[in-house]
Formats: structure tokens, C-alpha cells, sequence
């Protein structure tokens, strides 16, 4: 069973930064990854994505802000900057479901989230 690990949350100022880190547990193939966020009351939203050909996207709120990068085959990183008191929210890493060497299916799987505070 593969399970995902989120770090690097904390409370920090407006304008300050973080970076988050998503650790897979077991690497069967390359996943495709994305970070989603959730704010109290709020449904939960997409952040960022990076395929499984390292190919990224990011949501238009947090374009040119947020970096995510795959610093390693079980490691995924996401660099905050210039951080809002509206980007305050759980952020929770995900992997895709994938069927990894032609008949290893890895399901849809979520970590348990690491939570990121920005005050005015």
C-alpha cells in the first residue's frame, strides 16, 4: 500500500515563504502528483500538478507564487512565496491512480495533509 507524507507547513507572515514536501512511501513507477488545499468551510481545490513527465500546472491563483518540483522519485516539493493570508489552509498532496509495469495498479491515494497559516 502506498502512502504519501506531507511536511513544511507552519505559520508565517504575509509575504513570506514555505516549502511543503510529499513523501511517497513506495515507488513502483513515476506518479503524477498533485497539491490541493483546503480552507475552513471551503471546499477543497486544486494547487499544483506534476505529471508523471514532470510536465507542471498550477492554479491561476497561485501562478508565479508556487514551484512544484519532483526533487526525487518519492519526493515532491512545493515551494510557496510570497505567501497570502488567503493561501491559509490543509494542504494535501495526491497521487493519481496508475497502473505501474503493465499490471500494478497504485489506486488514488491521499496523505493526511500538513497545515500552512499566513497572517496579515
Amino acid at each position: 500500500q502506498v502512502k504519501l507524507v506531507e511536511s513544511g507547513g507552519g505559520s508565517v507572515q504575509a509575504g513570506g515563504s514555505l516549502r511543503l514536501s510529499c513523501v511517497v512511501s513506495k515507488v513502483y513507477c513515476y506518479y503524477d502528483v498533485s497539491w490541493f488545499r483546503q480552507a475552513p468551510q471551503k471546499e477543497r481545490e486544486f494547487v499544483s500538478r506534476v505529471d508523471r513527465d514532470d510536465r507542471t500546472t498550477y492554479a491561476d491563483s497561485v501562478k508565479g507564487r508556487f514551484t512544484i518540483s519532483r526533487d526525487s522519485a518519492n519526493t515532491i516539493r512545493l515551494q510557496m512565496n510570497s505567501l497570502k493570508p488567503e493561501d491559509t489552509a490543509m494542504y494535501f498532496c495526491k497521487i493519481d491512480e496508475r497502473i505501474c509495469g503493465g499490471n500494478w495498479r497504485v489506486p488514488t491515494t491521499w496523505g493526511q495533509g500538513t497545515q500552512v497559516t499566513v497572517s496579515q
